[in-house]
Formats: C-alpha cells, sequence, structure tokens
C-alpha cells in the first residue's frame, strides 16, 4: 500500500473513532441496552454467561465487555458506565471501517477505501456503534468471516480457514440471525460457482482445491469458539442444546411479536428518506444506495472495473441481493437489523463509486464528480454528527426506536437528591410498579440503589416505601394498598414526587409518591444547603 492510501486510510479511521467515541453517556440508554447491562453484571458477579433460548441473545457481546471492565477496573455492576459498556460497539464499529482493506484484491483498492469512508461516515453505523446491543458485532464477525474466506479461497492459507471458521463461531455465538448471513452465503457462493462452471476464476478454482484438512480445521475452529461460548468455558454445558433449541422461539416471533410487525419496505424506506418532522432535518442515505446500484450494474456488464477477482464482485452482488430480501420480507423488524444487509451495500457502492471514476476520463469531469460526491458524504457526515449528539433521543431520528427520553436522567436525580435526605441513604426502601415490567431502562439508572422492588403489579408490592415510581394504569390501586398496608396511626400523606409529567418514553408517562415526612425532610437539607452556600 502506498504512503498516500495509508494516510487516506488513517484519516477516514480517526473520523470513524471522532464520530464514535466521544461522550459515551449522552443518549439514555435503550431498554435492550439496559437489560443486557443487567445481563453483563451477572456475569460479573457469577463468573459465567447462562444462555437463554428465549431472550437476550448470545454471550459474545458480554463476554468481550470484561475487556473494558477489567482495563478500568469495573468489577460490580453498580461501578459500570456508559462508557464501559458502548465502547464495546464502539470498538467493532471502528473495525469495520478498516476491514475491507482485506478485500482490496477482490474489490479494488479504490473501492476498499471508499467503502471504509462511507462506512465511517454512515449516520446508521455511526448510531449503533454507540449502541450496547449485539448487531455491530454481528456485522464485524460476518463480514469476517466472508473476508478471510476470500483470502483462504485466494491463498488456500491454513491460517485464513481458521479465522473465516472462527469468525463463524462468533457470529452463532452472538445472535441467533447469524443463519440469515450464512444462508446467504451459501446461496450466494451456489450461484458464483455455477455461473463461472464452464471458465472458472480465481475463486471458483481454488474452492476446488480446497484441501480436507483445511476445511475440517475451519469446522473445527467454528465449533469450539462457539461451544467455549454457549457452554460459558463448560460451566453451562446446557448452553450448547439451548443454542439449537433457540430457533423454535424465534422463527415464531419472525412474524408474531406484533409489537415489531413492520412492511417489507421499513428498512429499504428509512435508509432512502424518513420525513423532515418540526424538531429535525430530513434524513437520508440514498447515496449509498444509488452507489450500490451503480456497483451492481457493473458487476453485471463488467465494464471497467480494473480488479481481479469477478468471482468475488459475483458473490458479493448475490449475497447483498439475498441478504437484503430475506430481511425485507421476515415482519419482525428493528431497525439495528438492518445493518446486516447495509454494510454489504455500502462495499457495493464502493464498487459502484470506483467504476464511475474509472468511467470518466477527463480531469473536469472527474474533479467535478468528485465534488459533487464531496458534499454528498459531507451531508452523511452531517447527519452523523446531528443523530448522535443533537437528536440522539428524539423520535424525528429514524434510528431512534422505542426509546427512553431524556426524562430517565430527571428521575435518577430526583431519587438521588431524596436518598440524600433519608437515613438509609442508597439503602433507601424503592418500589417500581409497571404493568409488564415496562420501567426499562430504570434498572440501569437506579443500580447503585440495593433496596428496589421492582414490580409488575400492586399485588406484588408487599412493603410501604417511602418512595414510589408507578405507571398511570395502577395508580388507584396504588394508593389503596398505599392507604391499606400502614397500619392504624402510622398511616403517612403520600405527596406527588414530580412537578411535572414524566415521560418513560413518548406516551408513556411515570408518576412519582413520595411520603411527606421524607419530603420534608429533604426539604430542610436543601433549605440549609442553600443557606449555607449563601453564607
Amino acid at each position: 500500500m502506498t504512503k498516500r492510501y495509508l494516510i487516506v486510510i488513517l484519516a477516514v479511521a480517526g473520523a470513524a473513532l471522532a464520530l464514535r467515541l466521544p461522550r459515551l453517556q449522552l443518549r439514555p440508554m435503550h431498554g435492550d441496552e439496559a437489560v443486557h447491562a443487567y445481563k453483563f453484571g451477572e456475569l460479573l458477579k457469577d463468573g459465567y454467561y447462562r444462555y437463554d433460548p428465549h431472550e437476550y441473545h448470545g454471550p459474545t457481546l458480554h463476554y468481550f465487555t470484561l475487556i473494558p471492565a477489567w482495563l478500568t477496573g469495573r468489577d460490580t455492576y453498580a461501578s459500570l458506565t456508559e462508557f464501559t459498556l458502548r465502547i464495546v460497539p464502539v470498538f467493532f464499529g471502528l473495525a469495520l471501517v478498516l476491514m475491507p482493506l482485506l478485500l482490496v484484491k477482490g474489490i479494488g483498492r479504490n473501492a476498499a477505501v471508499i467503502a471504509a469512508a462511507l462506512t465511517a461516515v454512515s449516520p446508521a453505523f455511526v448510531f449503533y456503534s454507540r449502541y450496547y446491543v449485539h448487531e455491530m458485532l454481528l456485522v464485524c464477525f460476518t463480514f469476517g468471516s466472508i473476508a478471510c474466506g476470500y483470502r483462504y479461497a485466494g491463498s488456500r492459507k491454513m491460517v485464513w480457514a481458521v479465522l473465516a471458521g472462527a469468525f463463524l463461531g462468533l457470529m452463532h455465538a452472538t445472535k441467533e440471525t447469524f443463519i440469515i448471513a450464512v444462508g446467504s452465503m451459501l446461496l450466494a457462493l451456489f450461484l458464483t460457482l455455477l455461473l463461472q462452471r464452464r471458465n472458472a476464476g480465481p475463486l471458483g478454482d481454488s474452492l476446488k482445491k480446497i484441501k480436507c484438512a483445511h476445511l475440517l480445521a475451519a469446522l473445527a475452529a467454528a465449533a469450539i469458539v462457539s461451544a467455549l461460548l454457549f457452554s460459558s468455558f463448560f460451566t453451562n454445558p446446557q448452553g450448547l442444546l439451548d443454542s439449537v433449541r433457540t430457533y423454535s422461539t424465534y422463527l415464531d416471533r419472525a412474524g408474531s411479536n406484533q409489537l415489531h410487525i413492520h412492511p417489507w419496505y421499513y428498512y429499504l424506506k428509512m435508509l432512502l428518506y424518513s420525513p423532515n418532522h418540526p424538531s429535525g432535518p430530513p434524513w437520508t442515505e440514498a447515496l449509498v444506495l444509488i452507489l450500490a446500484a451503480v456497483g451492481l450494474v457493473f458487476i453485471a456488464v463488467r465494464k471497467k472495473l480494473a480488479v481481479s477477482g469477478f468471482s468475488f464482485l459475483n458473490f458479493l452482488a448475490f449475497y447483498t441481493g439475498f441478504i437484503t430480501l430475506i430481511y425485507s420480507l421476515i415482519p419482525y423488524k428493528t431497525p439495528w437489523c438492518l445493518l446486516s444487509f447495509y454494510h454489504a451495500m455500502l462495499l457495493l457502492a464502493g464498487v459502484g463509486t470506483a467504476a464511475i471514476f474509472k468511467l470518466v476520463s477527463r480531469p473536469l469531469a472527474r474533479f467535478v464528480l468528485a465534488f459533487a460526491l464531496s458534499l454528498a458524504v459531507l451531508d452523511l457526515l452531517l447527519q452523523a454528527v446531528l443523530s448522535n449528539y443533537v437528536f440522539y433521543a428524539d423520535h424525528a431520528n429514524p434510528y431512534v426506536y422505542a426509546h427512553p427520553t431524556e426524562d430517565v436522567f430527571k428521575i435518577t436525580r430526583r431519587v438521588e437528591d431524596i436518598s440524600a435526605a433519608h437515613p438509609a441513604h442508597h439503602q433507601m426502601p424503592i418500589e417500581i410498579v409497571a404493568t409488564d415490567a415496562d420501567y426499562w431502562p430504570l434498572p440501569w439508572y437506579l443500580r447503585s440503589f440495593d433496596n428496589v422492588g421492582w414490580r409488575n403489579s400492586i399485588d406484588e408490592m408487599p412493603r410501604t416505601a417511602p418512595l414510589v415510581i408507578a405507571s398511570p394504569d395502577v395508580e388507584d390501586a396504588l394508593i389503596a394498598k398505599l392507604f391499606n398496608l400502614a397500619p392504624p396511626g402510622r398511616k403517612n400523606l403520600y405527596l406527588p414526587l414530580f412537578d411535572t409529567y414524566i415521560w418513560l418514553r413518548p406516551e408513556i408517562e411515570l408518576r412519582g409518591y413520595i411520603t411527606k415526612d421524607l419530603l420534608d425532610k429533604y426539604n430542610q437539607l436543601e433549605a440549609a444547603e442553600i443557606q449555607e452556600a449563601q453564607r
């Protein structure tokens, strides 16, 4: 690689890190993030991760989080920070920016650099690189398996076969939807070889010459990595069986969970154009989709693509088509799932952009084209900044999905302030009551409080805590129970905890209640602090 390309790659990586790393605590934790944080807390406490075939996905996210936790000395759930958790997807998001360099011979050097740059500034990839969920790891491991498989096909060195297998094992141990990527890979590989059956290219020749020992080594690497993680390093052998049993759950969920059922065009519409809401700009990553379509056309006609390995380009085109189609047809959709096929589109966009520049030979035309594309990339960059640092919790942002409002910070501050007036401080009894356990991510924000009861209904609440937070639908039952639970002569008046409406999520309200004697103590403490500050 020439010095010029190295400088460009370093600049792209620097831009990617600058977009992803700052202020990781800024956005409120999504409910899913908070659940995964709690599961990681169990790993810290128990020393192993018990895979649940019905929820929470695979163990890789949690085991990789051990690294920043150890490096920063965070050894309990209460001591964790957003940085400890979210630095994990940041790392894998940055890795995805650099990994196209593994495919330089397959898609061309210019295409690889352009794909890296587009990945670096993609609003979707920047946003979910700061999200403590499994998706960024899944996409990274999937791409690693493809890239190492391609490198093995060209070199027939066992190290690439083993790496491809290891990445496959990591995919399996990350999320159940890995089967979509694997199925798309196999279909794409079959069609690629079928297309080249008369005049096999480098990939076809190499596949015919694969050594059985190398194939077995790859499968062994996949099995060992997956088994180690699902069994929690042999502390939970049941996890191996559960990793297979889980598919009955997820196949049922794919079409029956009405909460996340969306039409087939949901992902594509989100990427093409999300309307301008009053509080935000229009959002679009149509540039990538257009360039990816150009890449598909050029792969089909094979014009002006001065790269070796047309077979890999065919594979990439087929793979992108299959994985996009499958994800679009599955009724169950959440925005971060689009990353799996969108990353393949980013690679195709790199191919399409490089091909366009090959066709344009006149210097002036190239300059105009480069200027226009630079403006379009700058628009993506601006959207990435706005979506992560301005509209990070605003539902005008298409990547904000079922997301808590910033009122969770108000709840946390209020409870912290009140606890200073309670003699038990962080041992202060608290009751949180919400139908269907719809109180996440509050367990994350109240993690330093050791005496919190998390309830689905009022009937489950066994005590009269001095501070209660509840959803409005249980308010009547709550008031009756608070009054009846207290013995005669010891009944306490409960007053509102918050001065304004508090929203957990848009249209999901929470209400707080505090005993009058505790509120009086807090008010006295606050007045004393104000007087002290004025002296």
